[in-house]
């Protein structure tokens, strides 16, 4: 199991305001599936984790996202927390990034409040999904199914609603990063 993402390079993005552990035991289980991950952002230097919240750590960021594309990667995660996706869904760049996943039928997986950006995406239409509850309403606006159950998948895309569903979360997450391309382009 510790092969299963050798050779593939997966995108984090993330901001400040990110919860902690939607990011961390992410980036933890594909680097022990063998992948290369980079944890994107706005701005270079680190990025400021929360515990719901609460401050918790800094996490240094590898790749600006004004000099990164969709096609450099074969994956993309989503971590929660509220202010994290909510600062990136109003980020055009942040937004043009995500899509070029969708464009290019590449696996996602967002957590909690991560669906935020997907909808600014214009990706949920259609989709199977889960979130944090508060963002039903919003995801099914959106034109999307909106379930509650601990991890979805649809097409590649991977939606879990809390840090609880983690286990889950990323258990589903390799399977579609391995499998790779879904859907129509």
């Amino acid at each position: 199991m510790a092969d299963e993402l050798k050779g593939k390079r997966i995108a984090i993005l993330a901001t400040d305001g990110f919860e902690q552990s939607e990011l961390t035991e992410p980036l933890d289980a594909l680097r022990r599936a063998g992948a290369d991950v980079d944890v994107v952002a706005p701005h270079d230097g680190t990025i400021q984790g929360m515990r719901h919240h609460d401050k918790a750590e800094m996490t240094p960021v590898d790749c600006v996202l004004d000099e990164v594309r969709a096609s450099d990667y074969a994956g993309l995660v989503l971590p929660g927390g509220v202010i994290n996706p909510d600062a990136l869904r109003i980020n055009p760049r942040a937004v043009d990034f995500v899509r070029g996943f969708f464009e290019g039928r590449k696996p996602v997986a967002a957590i909690c409040h991560g669906p935020w950006t997907l909808i600014e995406a214009n990706a949920v239409r259609g989709k199977r999904v889960t979130s944090w509850p508060s963002l039903r309403t919003d995801l099914t606006n959106a034109g999307a199914e909106w379930v509650d159950k601990p991890v979805v998948v649809d097409s590649g895309l991977v939606t879990s609603r809390k840090p609880d569903d983690l286990p889950a979360f990323c258990s589903k997450m390799i399977e579609q990063f391995q499998e790779g391309p879904h859907g129509p382009a």
